[in-house]
């Protein structure tokens, strides 16, 4: 099982339907988890810190557990059967509750409890993204590259076969 962060809720072209879009913490694969419409204005009003003037369900269902003397521990996208993502909700360490995915990840940002991700989910639809800390830098040394670059540094010399190349 590996903890994951929830990057955002994105609308999937051309077909308009929300996914979610969780990361490994600590590695580079991501789920794209596909969600309703209320579930994904449920979990991006969470991600903005939007706080309602009356609680929404999920927030209803935190103000119930809180309220019955319980806690809230972590959730778990335990597994996927035919497209559709399956979890739980871990109350008090050790009791788990079943639940849509998404209203879980819901559920666990308005808490502020960790999201983990079985491995199996992870090997099979996790696709891997290269690091953004990486492609940053990349770019960073093509714009030194072409800060640094004239017109004559393409002309071919007596001496060469081609023109100089970028860095990387």
């Amino acid at each position: 099982m590996r903890e994951v962060e929830v990057m955002g809720v994105r609308v999937e072209m051309p077909t308009n339907k929300p996914i979610i879009l969780l990361r490994e913490r600590g590695g580079q694969r991501y789920v794209p988890i596909w969600i309703g419409a209320p579930e994904a204005t449920a979990i991006a009003y969470a991600q903005q810190g939007v706080v309602p003037p009356r609680p929404l369900t999920h927030d209803l269902i935190v103000n119930l557990i809180d309220g019955l003397g319980h806690a809230l521990s972590s959730v778990v996208i335990t597994k996927m059967e035919e497209g559709v993502f399956f979890a739980d909700v871990v109350i008090d360490e050790d009791r788990r509750i079943g639940s849509r995915s998404s209203d879980a990840i819901a559920i666990a940002l308005r808490a502020n409890i960790p999201i983990y991700v079985a491995d199996q989910i992870l090997d099979e639809v996790g696709v891997e993204i290269a690091d953004e800390e990486e492609e940053a830098e990349q770019v960073e040394k093509f714009r030194e590259f072409l800060d640094n670059v004239s017109a004559e540094d393409f002309e071919m010399g007596p001496d060469s076969d081609a023109p100089h190349e970028p860095p990387g």
